[in-house]
């Protein structure tokens, strides 16, 4: 087995702590289903789930987390990642999510209005986060592991459902002991891994990409990969590739949210990731990661017993997950889609893929809406697939089979593999020029302008 060298380690290590940011998504899809089972919580916000007529705002809890989230992402997430910097939208991600751990946890009894308020905060935190965390793992690792780290992003989902649903079942079975705290200890836990991003995340280098994209900063382009790459020679030449390609994006594509609809291929890729992140919660792993405890109800009747299973199921996805990390990147993403079980495939893939394909100057506004299609998509089923349960029983799941043979079509036929491709060239793959190219032309262009008259520039390679 090939020794890691110490640069590549820390690549490892940097994008470990980018993707813990999955792990508060995880923990909060989690954290709702455990304390809802809570009578304790129930009592404390006067049986707001046992009260028929608390129903529409029983149901405005769940749907206030989306509202924050989708709000964040499609607005607010890009543009602080790409002003600010990638990890300054991690840390501000994890900030909110800190706040809206303490709104939930020491709400007054009774105002449910200030645990909606954590729920939506707690939204706009993750949106923030899942916008930033992505951009930043693909903008520092080289093409060729680029798959197997973006791996772990899906797998850190798991970590943070294990935690949540373990920490339900300790809960559970301490009820006497506990008393109400046995659903505010769910909700604390909850600080652990925000506080870990937020001491930890300025000490990581910031990409090279973004460096470059703000003000040609090379030399701190050049520290940040010197940090992360072993080879200087090789540093050069990726920094010469993505200061072309960033030059020409700069020249040709507008870095506002327009240029996500008037460019063809801009236009064409984000629309596909619309689709694949919608098509991630259709195929049914979404619907059961919040419904899991009613669909459980109908066989076992003793909620530790589906405590435990809910934990159980959240301690496979991890290992399951873990087979994305070296299967991505030796067979490809198409491969994955097609034939791979959810969570390495529909889990991880899509996420690789979402977060890989678009240009420097729209990829963290492009990410962070593709990313949320996945709630929006959420919402929607959840809003029909109780009726649909209550109706027709295990037959509704015959629906997710049925849309998991058309997601298997579109995959084959509209989607391109990119696997082991610089992220400077990706725009081929769907009809765009080369970047990198196209840059090149551009800087001879500039240092012939302002070479002294009678000398010719020469450009290395």
């Amino acid at each position: 087995m090939a020794r890691i060298g110490r640069k590549r380690a820390y690549n490892w290590y940097c994008s470990l702590i980018a993707a813990s940011c999955m792990v508060l998504y995880g923990y909060d899809n989690s954290t709702f289903n455990a304390i809802s089972g809570s009578a304790n919580w129930d009592r404390w916000f006067d049986n707001i789930k046992t009260k028929k007529s608390n129903e529409n705002l029983y149901a405005a809890i769940n749907t206030a987390y989306y509202v924050g989230a989708i709000t964040a992402g499609w607005f607010m997430g890009g543009p602080i990642a790409d002003i600010l910097g990638r990890r300054a939208g991690m840390a501000s991600g994890a900030a909110c999510v800190i706040a809206a751990t303490f709104m939930q946890a020491f709400a007054p009894r009774g105002m449910i209005g200030v645990f909606i308020g954590g729920r939506v905060l707690i939204g706009i935190g993750q949106g923030l986060a899942l916008t930033a965390g992505p951009a930043y793992i693909n903008e520092l690792a080289p093409p060729e592991i680029r798959g197997e780290i973006m791996s772990y992003w899906q797998m850190f989902y798991s970590v943070g459902s294990f935690i949540a649903y373990w920490v339900g079942y300790g809960c559970s079975t301490h009820k006497a002991k506990l008393g109400e705290w046995d659903w505010r200890m769910i909700v604390i836990f909850q600080l652990l891994v925000p506080i870990l991003i937020l001491s930890l995340v300025f000490t990581l280098p910031e990409t090279p990409r973004w460096y470059i994209q703000h003000g040609d900063r090379i030399d701190d382009a050049r520290a940040s990969l010197l940090r992360v790459r072993d080879d200087p020679e090789a540093v050069e030449t990726e920094l010469t590739s993505i200061r072309e390609a960033i030059e020409f994006e700069k020249s040709a594509i507008s870095g506002s949210y327009s240029a996500l609809w008037k460019d063809p291929s801009v236009r064409k890729r984000l629309l596909i990731a619309f689709a694949l992140n919608a098509g991630q919660q259709i195929t049914g792993q979404g619907t059961l990661n919040t419904y899991s405890t009613i669909v459980y109800q109908r066989v076992f009747k003793d909620a530790n017993t589906i405590f435990l299973i809910n934990a159980l199921n959240a301690t496979c996805a991890i290992l399951f997950t873990l087979n994305a990390t070296w299967t991505v990147d030796r067979y490809g993403r198409k491969f994955l889609f097609l034939v791979g079980p959810d969570k390495p495939s529909w889990g991880a893939t899509t996420w690789i893929w979402t977060s890989e394909i678009f240009s420097m100057n729209v990829r963290a506004q492009a990410v962070g809406m593709a990313s949320q299609t996945q709630n929006i998509a959420n919402v929607v089923v959840q809003q029909f697939f109780p009726t649909f349960l209550n109706r027709k029983g295990f037959y509704a799941f015959y629906m997710f089979a049925g849309i998991n043979f058309l997601l298997a079509v579109f995959v084959w036929f509209v989607v391109p593999e990119t696997r082991n491709v610089p992220l400077e060239e990706i725009d081929v793959l769907f009809g765009g020029v080369n970047h990198v190219e196209r840059g090149e032309h551009i800087i001879a262009k500039g240092e012939e302008s302002i070479a002294p008259k009678g000398e010719s520039v020469q450009r290395s390679g």
